[in-house]
């Protein structure tokens, strides 16, 4: 082989299929995910439970490279971020952020983004490429063992730094589905990472196909974007609703919970002044999303350069909270996390080269070749 293999972009089964195709028995593949991933080794030579000969052929065919950190930065709050980079002055924001009794990773899964939700940074920075599985799961692997080596744990947790992931940084995963559910599955293998399905939460804008392909080949916990209550306002806010409405994305959530008990949809709602703010407004979220089993997370707008658009009052999302909470909406304010570091909810940005415009992108095209 000229290049080496990068075993960050295997999961269990391409893993297995490597050490066959190198002439090594497949249970090779658990005994270098451990390594991988619980203990974060990245030289052969240190995985003691492997031969000689083994260990040498790994050295002159494959590698353990994640992304390089070019920034790291902490919030007042807690808040960690990460810029990483990637190739041909590509780069990408993660996030870590730290609560009592947990420890949540916002992982990116795209270099930009094409979906162009106008109150979004990320969409403003356009478009390059979908990131590969092993940079996915790169971000937890960089997050995990930075921070437990700095003594950080996951609430009372005294295994693991990471206990939570959330699909929700820089760009649209369900575009990326292949990648996605690959690094998804790494991530809750329990040679891996060991996380729960109920642990990771996938964001989605409304790929409406692909959510059905989610619930059957990896269905974590699904979050929507949703940010208007009618058509009208969320072509303006999240363009995709042109190509996916309302009624459409709202029937592919009832059917990714059906069958699945004690299961919720999170809806994401980010409140902007004079927008989508209003009462009227909070009364036509509370009759699309009946009989939805559904959990409402408000989210204070955060500002970015060259918007117009400015955070809703904290009057205004009460108000708006209440109406929710009174028709029998779960619903939660999100505290306001990292904004000083631009690490909040739509404040991701990284450095896009070789950009495409949105516009180039009214047919986004979504993977759609089987999935192992």
């Amino acid at each position: 082989m000229d290049t080496p293999v990068n075993l960050l972009h295997l999961d269990r089964q391409g893993l297995q299929a490597y050490f066959e195709g190198i002439g090594e028995k497949p249970f090779r593949a658990t005994q270098v995910l451990q390594w991988i991933h619980q203990h974060g080794v990245t030289d052969f030579a240190e995985m003691s439970n492997l031969s000689k000969v083994l260990r040498q052929k790994l050295q002159d065919t494959a590698c353990v490279t994640p992304p390089k950190v070019l920034l790291q930065q902490t919030s007042v709050d807690g808040t960690s971020k990460w810029l990483l980079q990637l190739d041909s002055g590509n780069s990408i924001e993660m996030v870590y952020i730290p609560e009592d009794d947990r420890g949540t990773l916002c992982v990116s899964s795209q270099v930009g983004c094409a979906i162009d939700c106008s109150f979004c940074a990320t969409a403003q920075q356009g478009f390059n490429r979908n990131l590969l599985a092993g940079e996915i799961v790169a971000q937890l692997w960089l997050a995990e063992h930075t921070l437990y080596k700095q003594g950080i744990r996951a609430g009372d947790n005294p295994d693991r730094a990471i206990s939570n992931v959330v699909m929700m940084g820089m760009g649209e995963p369900l575009v990326n589905f292949n990648n996605v559910v690959s690094s998804m599955r790494t991530m809750m293998d329990d040679f891996a990472y060991g996380l729960s399905w109920r642990r990771i939460t996938l964001s989605t804008s409304g790929i409406v196909p692909a959510i059905a392909r989610l619930k059957e080949q990896c269905p974590v916990n699904l979050a929507v974007s949703l940010h208007a209550p009618n058509d009208e306002l969320r072509d303006t806010l999240v363009p995709i609703n042109k190509k996916y409405p309302l009624a459409d994305l709202l029937a592919a959530c009832r059917d990714y919970i059906e069958g699945k008990n004690r299961c919720k949809v999170t809806f994401e709602y980010v409140m902007i002044k004079d927008i989508n703010d209003s009462p009227q407004h909070a009364r036509q979220l509370v009759r699309i999303l009946q009989g939805i089993p559904a959990k409402l997370n408000l989210i204070p707008f955060n500002p970015f350069p060259n918007t117009d658009y400015q955070r809703s009052t904290p009057e205004a999302i009460e108000q708006f909270r209440n109406i929710l909470m009174n028709s029998g909406l779960m619903t939660v304010t999100r505290k306001t996390r990292g904004d000083d570091i631009d690490a909040a909810c739509g404040q991701l940005a990284g450095q896009v080269q070789d950009r495409r415009k949105p516009r180039q992108f009214k047919n986004i095209p979504i993977q759609q070749e089987p999935l192992e």
